[in-house]
C-alpha cells in the first residue's frame, strides 16, 4: 500500500516519492515551512522533523536565568565554599616550599659555566684591589719623604733607603674556562623541522625549516628536548614544529 504525503495527506506514488525526515512527501510538497520554497535532498535542513531552507532554519538561543533570591543564595554559598577550599589548600601547601626543577644536561652545563665565570671575576677583583692598595701605600710613603726633605732649618743629607724586602704575592690559581661541549654523536630519535622557529627563552633553541633535530626526548605532549644538527644548539623545542624522520 502506498503511503500518504506528510503535507497534503494524499497518496504518494513511487515515481514522485521523497523519503526524508522519517516521512514521505511528494516532490512538489517537499517545501520550506516558512517560505514554501521547493527543496531537495541537497539543500534542505531538518528541524523537529520539518524541512527548512538555509535562510529560514531556526537558530537555537539561550534562555537568560533571572537572579532570584534562591539563585543569589546558591551563588553566594558556592563562592564561600571556594574561598574555604582555597584557604585549606594554601595552609596545606604553605610549608612545602617550591617545586623541584629537574637537572637536565643543559642546566648542569649552564650552572658549571656560571661557577667558572664567578671564580674568574672574583680573582680579577681581588688582584685589582690588591694592586690599588699597594699603589696607595707607595704614594703615601713618597709624600712623607718629600715633606721630610723640604722642612726648613734642617741640614740633613737625605739618604734614600732601599725598599724593604717584600714577599712576592702568592700565585692565584685561575681555573681554565671550559670549552663549549661538542654535540655527542646522534643516537636518539631524529626529527625534521617543518617550520622556522625562534627561541622565546634561554632554554629553547632556534631552527629553520628543513633542519634535523637529533637526540630528541619527549618532555610532554607539547614540548621536546633535542639538538639542532646544523648549529649544535641543545634545548627545548615545540613538538608541533617538527616531524619524525
Amino acid at each position: 500500500m502506498n503511503p500518504s504525503c506528510a503535507r497534503c495527506k494524499k497518496i504518494v506514488y513511487p515515481t514522485e516519492k521523497v523519503n526524508c525526515l522519517d516521512k514521505f512527501w511528494h516532490k512538489a510538497c517537499f517545501q520550506c515551512e516558512t517560505c514554501k520554497m521547493t527543496l531537495n535532498m541537497k539543500n534542505y535542513k531538518g528541524y523537529e522533523k520539518k524541512p527548512y531552507c538555509n535562510a529560514h532554519y531556526p537558530k537555537s538561543s539561550f534562555t537568560a536565568v533571572a537572579d532570584t533570591p534562591e539563585n543569589l543564595r546558591l551563588k553566594k554559598q558556592s563562592k564561600l565554599q571556594s574561598q574555604v577550599q582555597y584557604k585549606e589548600e594554601f595552609e596545606k601547601n604553605k610549608g612545602k616550599g617550591f617545586s623541584a626543577v629537574a637537572n637536565t644536561p643543559e642546566l648542569e652545563r649552564i650552572k658549571k659555566n656560571q661557577e667558572i665565570v664567578s671564580n674568574i671575576k672574583y680573582h680579577e677583583e681581588f688582584e685589582k684591589s690588591k694592586g690599588s692598595s699597594a699603589a696607595s701605600a707607595e704614594r703615601r710613603n713618597s709624600n712623607d719623604t718629600n715633606e721630610y726633605r723640604t722642612q726648613p732649618g734642617r741640614n740633613i743629607v737625605y739618604q734614600p733607603q732601599a725598599p724593604a724586602h717584600q714577599e712576592p704575592p702568592a700565585p692565584v690559581f685561575i681555573p681554565p674556562v671550559a670549552a663549549p661541549l661538542s654535540p655527542p654523536p646522534s643516537t636518539g630519535k631524529r626529527y625534521r623541522a617543518v617550520y622556522d622557529y625562534s627561541a622565546a627563552d634561554v632554554d629553547e633553541i632556534s631552527f629553520q625549516d628543513g633542519d634535523l633535530i637529533v637526540d630528541v626526548q619527549q618532555i610532554d605532549e607539547g614540548w621536546m628536548y633535542g639538538t639542532v644538527e646544523r648549529t649544535g644548539d641543545t634545548g627545548m623545542l615545540p613538538a608541533n614544529y617538527v616531524e619524525a624522520v
